[in-house]
């Protein structure tokens, strides 16, 4: 038989919207129901592969049905702004599909379902509707089944409903179905059914009398309130089987030739898809930069001339033509072993240089050492990468002028890759030479096959360049590209070259010292509970907790009570086992990450740590910290802070500097706000928590208590995160009425913040960003949400991300000027660490006076605040004694 496929468009386009998180493009455009749409689409299309294709789609017109009963469908909302806008755009890209859309003035999209389904049933077609809808349970038949879709935070489900399926469900054929819902009604179209019959008792009745005609016949074998409220509501019955009941037979032309799926307008859709940012569906559809409108690759490498090079032979003339080019793009291909073969774009010739495999090898990267040692400007992907694989065969990397991925991580810092395959919209490596399992190393691929692939990577580098070039300049971002995050790879690759040395005897005592503070705690809390359990079983500790000490239950989950932070914090008071289960599992993760897993990271051969710094991973615009994480590292506890102990000068004539920024984040919500009072504080020298207490708890100024104090300072930097009163209720383990009045007392005290506050949201909801003071852009969709959970989200992203990502900012610039002046005055000293607000540097003992002046000036000077920047600088023997 042949297979048709009828999409239920705006039943399915409907779940779409509401199970995917709420996306926008660039432009701002909402695309979040068109993505989870065409996922659905090509789902259906791969699984099922139909032979012919038809989508359905309602009218704004009234329907028949409308005509008939005013009420229909009266009291539904509108369709939402968000998803109304997306669906010109979604029919759009299906036209590029050249899929069939069909609508017919007067009926639903039901009805040219139904229509459709009876067809194919007449023409020995097999068909499948995908619906979210349960009304076309009443067209399953032989050849008809529905597959009803439901999709839940992005995942798609589907099930089967046919004939049989119906019949064990509702106790009826699926015709059936009509003379149900004429019982029952429908709440969603507001048909009316019969007033206080249900869907058990509606099922149960034609089941035994088949319709409602033989049910209202036979009404005399009826009794008790089920034939009172039947008699009452007979019109409203025959009224809402006329309202239910889908047409099959809707005058609208079925051509099964229009119907068979065709190839799609590859150019057009790739266009689409390219300015919607859908990057994973290009994949699918196999859409290359090639189809892609707006994109520059595909002319560029038709006239691209590829010369392959294997040996030595003739190479200085390769190299010299390189060099006096007037820029060029490269791409390194590497493996586990090392350098495989790099490709070079230069004045239109891809210049591919291939290694080869082993020992026996005499062609390497040595020989083309001048490529990156010149003074050529260079475009790469991935400058901080390079110059760390360089560095491991001797060459320094010179004069790279532009980095796209950094580039594109500016545009869109939520993305979560910058692959240059994605971002260009071809295939990543991955996909492309990924065999199965089985991924293949560049040097197991011919060289002219990977050459060709090279050229596309070299070619969309210089494509990308030209477009972020123009995106940095229209957005006046070329002082946040070139002058901070470009030079910024440079530092980050040198930190992690130089790596943090670790006292590795000193480790194994900490860890000793671990193993007994868990031990004690271990039996504090077993004697508290009344027993040995597995205290890292949730289960077990959900039963002692909520069972054997009949604490309140606060959360369930399919496996039983909750245990989590949040519900733990909760009980706090309730009992002080907590206070030992919280600080068990301090432990427990001191144990593993630091104590254990700090032993398995160090480098044998230098005793230090290399941890990576990622330039692209925060959408905030921070540096994180990976493999390990030295950011993160639980410092509330005194075992925890005992940690950065373990961290040493690489030599015993240097020691550590840290410097940390006083309040950084603070002084920049003075800039921003321009509150008078908190301008004032700055600028004085005051202390901003004593004046927040004094207003929160009403004393005077000298009367604020050290508990005051760190009350008021939970709360200012709680402000800066947007915190609600609930959320600072929990912190500080007060009750909800008095944290709010902490809150008002604040606003009270800072009315410049307040209003600040105010004004944010209400520019990130019109512009759809807000910006760091260098101007870093961090687009907020969540803000025109209908769902409020996502709408509160955005609201604390848009007060939080110019905070923040203007502190990100500004420990960047000091970063650079830093290694800048280090560089120059041709210091021993070097930068080791940064910790969000804080620099590590490891000094050489002659050099600490002059290190700290030059810490301490580019810290504070770093960028032009209404307050003054400052910054404590502090020595040490190791991390501990510096930060103290």
């Amino acid at each position: 038989m042949k297979k048709l496929l009828i999409f239920d468009g705006n039943s399915i386009v409907n779940r779409a919207f509401y199970g995917v998180k709420l996306l926008t493009n660039k432009e701002g455009l909402y695309t979040n129901a068109i993505y989870g749409f065409l996922n659905i689409l090509l789902k259906y299309i791969e699984n099922e592969t139909p032979d012919y294709m038809v989508i359905a789609f309602d009218l704004k017109a009234p329907t028949f049905r409308h005509k008939m009963y005013d009420g229909y469908k009266a009291g539904r909302k509108g369709m939402p702004e968000e998803l109304a806008v997306q669906m010109p755009v979604l029919k759009e890209v299906l036209a590029a599909m050249n899929i069939t859309m069909l609508s017919k003035e007067g009926f639903e999209a039901d009805d040219i379902i139904g229509t459709v389904a009876s067809y194919c049933d007449n023409n020995d077609i097999k068909c499948i509707i995908a619906t979210g809808d349960r009304d076309s349970f009443q067209l399953a038949s032989e050849n008809t089944s529905i597959y009803l879709t439901s999709t839940k935070m992005g995942t798609t489900s589907t099930e089967i409903i046919t004939p049989e399926v119906v019949k064990e469900k509702y106790m009826s054929l699926p015709s059936a179905m009509i003379d149900i819902k004429a019982l029952m009604g429908d709440s969603s179209d507001n048909i009316p059914g019969v007033p206080g019959i249900g869907e058990k008792t509606a099922c149960k009745l034609i089941a035994e009398y088949g319709s409602i005609e033989n049910l209202y016949e036979n009404i005399e074998n009826i009794s008790g309130s089920v034939k009172t409220k039947l008699e009452a509501g007979k019109d409203l019955a025959f009224l809402s089987k006329d309202l239910a009941r889908i047409e099959i037979n809707a005058p609208i032309d079925i051509d099964l030739n229009e119907f068979e799926l065709k190839s799609y307008d590859n150019d057009k859709l790739a266009g689409l898809l390219t300015s919607l940012e859908f990057k994973s569906i290009m994949h699918k559809l196999s859409l290359s930069a090639e189809n892609t409108a707006n994109s520059s690759v595909a002319t560029i490498t038709d006239n691209i001339e590829t010369i392959i090079i294997d040996n030595a032979d003739g190479i200085e003339n390769h190299i010299n033509t390189i060099i006096a080019s007037k820029e060029f793009s490269y791409y390194i291909f590497s493996d586990e072993t090392g350098i495989c073969s790099v490709a070079v774009l230069a004045e239109n010739k891809l210049y591919f240089f291939s290694f080869g495999v082993g020992l026996l090898s005499s062609f390497g990267i040595a020989d083309i050492k001048d490529v990156f040692e010149c003074n050529t400007p260079k475009i790469t992907h991935s400058y901080k990468e390079d110059i760390i694989l360089l560095d491991s065969y001797g060459i320094k990397l010179n004069e790279v002028a532009f980095d796209t991925s950094i580039a594109a991580y500016l545009d869109a810092p939520t993305a979560s890759s910058y692959d240059i395959g994605l971002l260009m919209g071809f295939e990543t490596y991955e996909e492309k030479f990924g065999k199965g399992k089985k991924q293949l190393s560049p040097a197991e691929i011919d060289p002219a096959v990977l050459a060709e692939y090279a050229k596309k990577l070299c070619a969309g580098i210089i494509s990308l360049k030209e477009t972020h070039t123009k995106l940095i300049e229209d957005r006046a971002q070329h002082q946040l590209y070139f002058d901070i995050e470009l030079p910024l790879c440079r530092v980050l690759a040198d930190m992690e070259l130089a790596g943090f040395k670790v006292d590795f005897k000193h480790l194994d005592e900490y860890g000793k010292k671990l193993n007994t503070a868990i031990t004690m705690l271990q039996n504090s809390i077993y004697e508290k509970s009344g027993g040995e359990f597995n205290i890292n079983s949730p289960k077990q500790l959900g039963e002692v907790l909520f069972e054997r000490l009949g604490l309140p239950v606060i959360k369930k989950t399919k496996t039983g009570y909750s245990t989590d932070a949040d519900v733990l914090e909760k009980l706090y008071d309730k009992h002080e086992i907590i206070a030992d289960i919280l600080d068990f599992r301090t432990l427990i993760k001191l144990k593993s990450t630091y104590a254990d897993g700090l032993l398995q990271v160090i480098n044998k051969a230098d005793g230090k740590i290399h941890s990576k710094f990622n330039q692209t991973v925060t959408a905030t615009g921070r540096i994180s910290s990976t493999e390990p994480n030295l950011q993160n590292i639980p410092v509330r506890m005194p075992l925890g802070r005992e940690i950065r102990k373990m961290f040493v000068p690489t030599k015993e004539d240097y020691v550590l500097l840290d410097a940390d920024y006083s309040q950084i984040e603070l002084r920049i919500l003075a800039h921003v706000s321009k509150d008078a009072t908190l301008t004032d504080a700055f600028e004085t020298g005051k202390d901003i928590h004593k004046i927040t207490a004094a207003s929160a708890f009403n004393v005077p100024i000298d009367d604020v208590t050290p508990e005051m104090r760190s009350n008021a300072k939970a709360v200012n930097f709680g402000i800066v995160y947007g915190i609600s009163d609930f959320a600072l209720a929990g912190d500080l383990r007060i009750s909800r009425k008095m944290a709010k009045a902490y809150i008002d007392g604040y606003f009270s005290t800072y009315p410049g913040v307040k209003e600040y506050m105010d004004n944010i949201i209400a520019i990130a909801k019109e512009q759809g960003f807000v910006s760091t003071v260098l101007g870093r852009r961090r687009y907020i969709p969540e803000l025109k949400s209908q769902k409020f959970v996502e709408r509160s989200f955005g609201e604390r992203v848009a007060l939080n991300t110019p905070i923040q990502g203007s502190s990100a900012d500004i420990i960047k610039i000091a970063m650079v000027n830093v290694y800048n002046a280090l560089k120059a005055g041709g210091y021993k000293s070097r930068i080791l660490l940064q910790v969000h607000d804080e620099l590590i540097i490891e000094a050489h003992k002659s050099e600490v006076d002059a290190v700290s002046e030059i810490l301490k000036e580019n810290m504070e000077n770093a960028f032009k605040l209404n307050v003054p920047l400052v910054a404590d600088v502090h020595e040490g023997t190791n991390w501990y004694e510096a930060k103290a």
